[in-house]
C-alpha cells in the first residue's frame, strides 16, 4: 500500500463546506519520525470546528454515499472563516494506533501502541516525530488509547492551572462529559473541591455516582440558589466553561460574588475582593457570551486553550502529566463511546447529524482501518 484514505475539509469562497475522504501519500518516516497505522481516533467537539466548522448541518447533502457531502455555512459566518477559503485540511485531533515503521533513532517504538496529537488522525496512516507520542503501558489497545490526549490532559490542565493562580477550588460546566467525568475522578483523588453544573436530573446522578459531592442542575428553578450554596461550602473561585455562549459564565461569576459577600466581614461598594475568574474552554452554546455586571470589579473572563497551556508549565510537567495518563488509562482516564464507525461511516447523513449534537453520552469513535 502505498497511499492512505484520509477524511479532509474544505470551505469556498461561497461558503459551500464540503467534507470528503482523499487518498494521500503514505510518507516514509524520516529520522526521529515513525508510521503509525491508525487504528481509533475519536470525535471531540474540538475536531467539529474544523471538520464541520459554523456550517448549517440542516444543509447537508449527501454528493456520493460514504465519500463527499456539503453543507452551506451561513451567509453572516462566511468571513469568521476567509482564512481556510479552498484549503483541503485533515481533520483529527488525537488517535491511537501501532508503529509499523520508523526512521533512525525511534526504532524502539516499532510494534509498540501510541496515543498521539498530531492532527490529521482522520487517517488509515499517520507519520509523526517520534517525540510527539505517548507510548502506551503493555497491555493497552488503541481503542483505550484512542482520547488520551484531548480529555484527559484538558482535564488535568484545569487543576495545574488552578493551582497556578491560587485558587482552591474548581467550577466545571457540562460536567457529565466524558472530560467532566475524569475532573470528578481527579479532583476526588486530589481532594479538591469541584462544583459540578450539568442539565438533566440523570446526569446529577450519574456524577454522583462516581463520587462528585456537589452537582447542580441548571434547568432547575433553584439553580443560583443551589450553585451559591455550593460555592459557599467549596470557596471554589475558578470555573471552566464548556457552552461559551448564553448566560452560564455569567451565573457563575454572579454566584461567586454572592458566596464572597456571604463571608465578608465588610462591606465595598465595589463588591468583594476575591478574585473570581472564569475561562471558556468550548463553544457548546454557539449563541453570544452574554455578561449582566452584578460580580463586582474583581474578575476576570478569558479563553484557556491546551495548547497554549503545555508551553506554559513546560516540557517535564507535561511528561510528567502524559506518563500519568498512560498509567491510569483504563481507570481514571477511561473514555467509553456509543457508536463505533468506519471513515466512510463518518460521512453518513445519519452520522453527521448524530455526532454534531455533541450530546453527553454520544461520544463517536472512528476505526479507520475497519
Amino acid at each position: 500500500m502505498t497511499t492512505s484514505k484520509q477524511i479532509k475539509s474544505n470551505i469556498s469562497k461561497e461558503g459551500k463546506l464540503s467534507i470528503s475522504i482523499d487518498e494521500v501519500e503514505i510518507p516514509e518516516p524520516k529520522e526521529g519520525e515513525v508510521l503509525i497505522k491508525v487504528q481509533a481516533t475519536p470525535i471531540n467537539p474540538s475536531d467539529l470546528g474544523l471538520l464541520v466548522g459554523p456550517a448549517d448541518v440542516s444543509s447537508l447533502k449527501v454528493i456520493e454515499n460514504g465519500a463527499l457531502v456539503e453543507m452551506q455555512v451561513p451567509e453572516g459566518l462566511i468571513r469568521s472563516v476567509a482564512a481556510r477559503f479552498d484549503q483541503n485540511l485533515p481533520v483529527g485531533n488525537e488517535g491511537a494506533g501501532i508503529v509499523e515503521a520508523a526512521g533512525k533513532g525511534a526504532e524502539h517504538l516499532i510494534g509498540k501502541v501510541v496515543g498521539v496529537a498530531g492532527g490529521a488522525m482522520y487517517s488509515e496512516y499517520r507519520c509523526l516525530p517520534a517525540m510527539s507520542c505517548l507510548e502506551m503501558n503493555e497491555g493497552t489497545s488503541p481503542e483505550q488509547a484512542a482520547s488520551c490526549f484531548v480529555n484527559p490532559l484538558t482535564a488535568l490542565g484545569m487543576v495545574e492551572t488552578m493551582r497556578l493562580e491560587d485558587h482552591t477550588g474548581l467550577v466545571h460546566t457540562a460536567a457529565a462529559s466524558n472530560l467532566g467525568q475524569m475532573l470528578v475522578k481527579i479532583c476526588a483523588q486530589e481532594d479538591i473541591p469541584l462544583v459540578n453544573i450539568v442539565r438533566k436530573e440523570e446526569h446529577v446522578e450519574l456524577l454522583k455516582s462516581l463520587g462528585a459531592k456537589y452537582v447542580c442542575n441548571s434547568s432547575l428553578d433553584t439553580f443560583m440558589e443551589d450553585l451559591v450554596n455550593a460555592l459557599v461550602e467549596t470557596g471554589s473561585t475558578l470555573g471552566f466553561d464548556a457552552t461559551g455562549g448564553g448566560k452560564l459564565a455569567s451565573q457563575i461569576l454572579t454566584a461567586m460574588e454572592i458566596a464572597a459577600n456571604k463571608t465578608a466581614t465588610e462591606y465595598s461598594r465595589y463588591g468583594s475582593d476575591q478574585y473570581k475568574q472564569v475561562y471558556i474552554y468550548g463553544g457548546l452554546d454557539r449563541n453570544p457570551t452574554t455578561l449582566t455586571r452584578s460580580f463586582g470589579f474583581s474578575w476576570g473572563l478569558g479563553g484557556w486553550l491546551l495548547t497554549p497551556f503545555i508551553g506554559r508549565i513546560g516540557q517535564e510537567r507535561f511528561g510528567e502529566l502524559r506518563q500519568r495518563v498512560a498509567n491510569e488509562i483504563d481507570t481514571t482516564f477511561e473514555s467509553s463511546y456509543s457508536k463505533v464507525i468506519s471513515l466512510s461511516e463518518a460521512l453518513e447523513e445519519q452520522n453527521i447529524l448524530s455526532y454534531t449534537k455533541q450530546a453527553t453520552g454520544e461520544k463517536y469513535l472512528i476505526k479507520p482501518d475497519s
